[in-house]
């Protein structure tokens, strides 16, 4: 392919070299233990002319030269050994170069974009190692891509006479994709589609593609929304044959299954949900017993029940393995059948269950517990505002008539005591575990209001109040309880854990520099005085202008979360032993801890490790696509709502620094945008990684992270999805020295 589109993006430029050299470095890998001539190499790459033959000698000093090669005899090379090889996956970054993470390998190796050899983000790649006098980190070169993450993109068609290009909006993927006339699938100029990468030759300076789905107009809501889907390669709608087999399922409620579970349906039991819910996938149910302690229980839809191994839903079930929250949609990870009718413990209605019930003391203690499959009728539905009110008000009077946001409902007094009783328990519970070293995050959550077209007419902030932590506790039992079920039996059976690792000291010590501007003060000596001192942190934060930011920062500095075979425990919860085992109809390892746990109640083996450890991968990858698809959505929303404020200034918090820009988060709506360097006047700035700031060569004026400042929004960009800001000045220096830079 010789067509070039006329532009300033950077192209793979030396892959037929690299080709060729990687072609004889694979011939010496896999025969290690032999040694070749330049004649012997030819022969095995079919080569008899004499510019290849030349190319082999030259190819053959060079990579002895560098390491990978080593002349046994003269003539002769041998591969020369394989520690400076390995295999990773890698990690783009919007400069261009890359980093490949290896598993068990303490540091990333950093590749150089002229060493990327056509590998993509995420790809899984094998590089060769080599010390780079300039830089202290290991420097490597892929030498063989050994399989793509995606061969999918999302971009904007640009359309030439006889050809296109489709433009990538993702900052990470490096090259356009050349497309033919044939496969431009009717796309028009300026469209976003999905193209799907069919090859890159070695002779070709940028992949070649076929536009598989037109997405529609760049900017428009819909358009985009289905283009976050498709960038992070997330289904929206069900294959019709999903359908089919979810709507022929019986879903009745029959006599012969409420044979073979526990009938819990005369125990008065309800749902607590946000007021938008649509679909209750836990029910509580609350019963006084003789001897003055509680029996709760925590009712979990039987999602197992009906969605069956090997089974068309099944597959699609695990291959989603959850639902995705968009900022104006649910993906569900199953058909709505299911989701939001016989799965969803709806009020007056009978529903198949699997519940973890407990023996509760007034002291919050559990002295005894059980675990299996029951039939269960919900008695009322409330919303947390509901709920909450009932907490404020302690209104447990029979019958009251109550008004709540313009809506008239009965408390039945049943109900209300036990919320009462339940609240209660909930916070004796939530100190213990707070004594024993949880971390208390309670992020702020921004929420939109939207109108029919899904304009952003609003923002208003979630926070979690009692009626919510009250749920949150009981779930966190069941969660643990079944897993301390499992993970304490002998012989030791494959069971899907949560787990959560401590956090890299470095983190803590960075967060500690920058909470130390605000006047806080972490203890990182010990694991229990880190906690302790995180914990009064978020506590002293809260109201408080730099509250999200800290939220935020400490929640960054925390290892992520993940699914395994393999127990860890659970740092931030101060957990021994943790799974999920309340949201089967969002999550798939839910589903699967509810089959291995009836499984290990019927008495059968242990299932075979291995699987079930591919599953917990697949579903934590699943999990972090989704939620980096559910931040996009937002972050569109937020440039949105701000295009109506351009030119408008805004009170913000400095919440990120690099060598390019600061990130301001305003206060009032907490919408992030950019300030870049190149458009603050009055001097040269420069990143301080140091120190976290941006300062001036000149002046020295620094602005560092967690600075309140001043700026006016310049731009919001609904395509590239960001928002610009200008720097109108800080909280001691109002307004910046316009005027020459120096």
């Amino acid at each position: 392919m010789s067509k070039k589109r006329n532009n300033n993006r950077k192209r793979n430029n030396g892959t037929s070299s690299a080709n060729f050299t990687h072609k004889i470095l694979r011939i010496f890998k896999s025969n290690e233990n032999e040694s070749f001539n330049y004649k012997e190499i030819a022969s095995r790459l079919n080569v008899d002319d004499a510019k290849s033959r030349n190319r082999i000698i030259r190819t053959l000093a060079q990579q002895t030269a560098k390491g990978k090669l080593k002349e046994t005899s003269r003539g002769k090379f041998q591969f020369n050994g394989s520690s400076d090889f390995y295999e990773g996956s890698i990690d783009m970054t919007s400069k261009g170069d890359a980093y490949v993470i290896v598993e068990g390998l303490e540091n990333d190796i950093h590749i150089a974009n002229a060493n990327l050899n056509s590998a993509l983000n995420r790809d899984k790649v094998q590089v060769y190692v080599f010390k780079n006098r300039q830089r202290s980190s290991a420097e490597g070169e892929v030498v063989e891509v050994l399989e793509r993450h995606t061969t999918r993109f999302v971009g904007v068609l640009d359309q030439q006479k006889n050809f296109g290009f489709v433009v990538m909006q993702n900052p990470k993927m490096y090259t356009d994709i050349f497309v033919a006339p044939e496969n431009m699938n009717a796309a028009k100029n300026g469209e976003m589609v999905l193209v799907e990468m069919t090859s890159w030759g070695k002779n070709d300076d940028s992949p070649r593609g076929k536009i598989i789905e037109v997405l529609g107009i760049p900017g428009e809501h819909q358009t985009e929304m289905h283009a976050i889907l498709a960038q992070y390669g997330l289904p929206e709608k069900f294959p019709k044959e999903v359908e089919d087999f979810a709507n022929q399922l019986d879903t009745s409620i029959q006599a012969s299954e409420i044979a073979k579970r526990r009938d819990m349906r005369d125990v008065l039991t309800f749902t607590i949900d946000p007021a938008d819910a649509k679909d209750f996938d836990d029910a509580l149910s609350f019963k006084m017993l003789d001897n003055g302690n509680y029996e709760i229980g925590i009712h979990i839809a039987d999602v197992s029940f009906y969605v069956q191994p090997g089974s068309v839903l099944d597959d699609e079930a695990y291959q989603r393995a959850t639902s995705i929250y968009l900022v104006d949609r649910v993906v569900p990870m199953l058909p709505e059948v299911l989701s939001n009718k016989a799965c969803s413990l709806r009020p007056n209605e009978e529903k198949y269950t699997f519940s973890s019930v407990f023996e509760v003391t007034p002291q919050a203690k559990v002295v005894n517990e059980w675990f299996g499959r029951t039939v269960t009728y919900s008695d009322a539905r409330f919303a947390y505002e509901e709920a909450q009110f009932i907490i404020d008000t302690e209104s447990n009077e029979i019958d009251a008539s109550v008004s709540l946001s313009g809506k008239t409902y009965q408390v039945d007094k049943r109900i209300s005591d036990a919320v009462l009783k339940l609240d209660k328990l909930a916070k004796m519970m939530r100190l213990k575990r707070m004594k024993n070293g949880s971390i208390s995050f309670d992020k702020i959550e921004v929420k939109f209001d939207l109108n029919e077209e899904n304009n952003p007419e609003g923002v208003f902030f979630k926070t979690s109040k009692d009626a919510n932590k009250l749920i949150e506790e009981f779930m966190l039992l069941a969660n643990k309880k079944v897993s301390e079920f499992i993970g304490k039996q002998k012989p030791k059976k494959t069971f899907v854990y949560r787990c959560h690792d401590e956090p890299d000291p470095e983190k803590l010590t960075a967060l500690n520099t920058v909470v130390n501007k605000f006047g806080y003060q972490l203890n990182l000596k010990s694991r229990k005085s880190t906690i302790s001192s995180l914990n009064q942190l978020l506590e002293d934060v809260q109201g408080k202008g730099e509250q999200n930011l800290i939220d935020t920062l400490a929640i960054r500095s925390m290892s992520k979360a993940y699914y395994s075979t393999q127990n860890i425990g659970h740092y931030g919860l101060a957990f021994d032993f943790y799974s999920h085992f309340t949201s089967p109809i969002r999550r798939y390892p839910d589903v699967m801890v509810h089959r291995l746990l009836q499984r290990y109640l019927d008495e059968k083996d242990s299932v075979k490790q291995e699987e079930y450890e591919e599953k917990c991968k697949h579903s934590s990858q699943m999990e972090g696509l989704a939620t980096n698809a559910e931040r996009d959505s937002i972050k569109y929303m937020q440039v949105k709502f701000m295009q109506q404020y351009e030119d408008q200034e805004f009170t913000g918090v400095i919440s990120g620094v690099t060598d390019f820009g600061m990130f301001v988060e305003i206060i009032e709506n907490r919408c992030e945008g950019m300030v870049r360097l190149r458009d603050i006047e009055g001097d040269h700035y420069y990143f301080d990684k140091e120190n976290y700031a941006i300062v001036g060569k000149r002046k020295k004026m620094t602005f560092q992270l967690g600075d309140e400042v001043f700026v006016k929004v310049k731009k919001a960009d609904l395509v590239k999805r960001n928002i610009d800001f200008e720097l109108v000045g800080s909280k001691e220096n109002k307004f910046l020295e316009k005027g020459e830079v120096v």
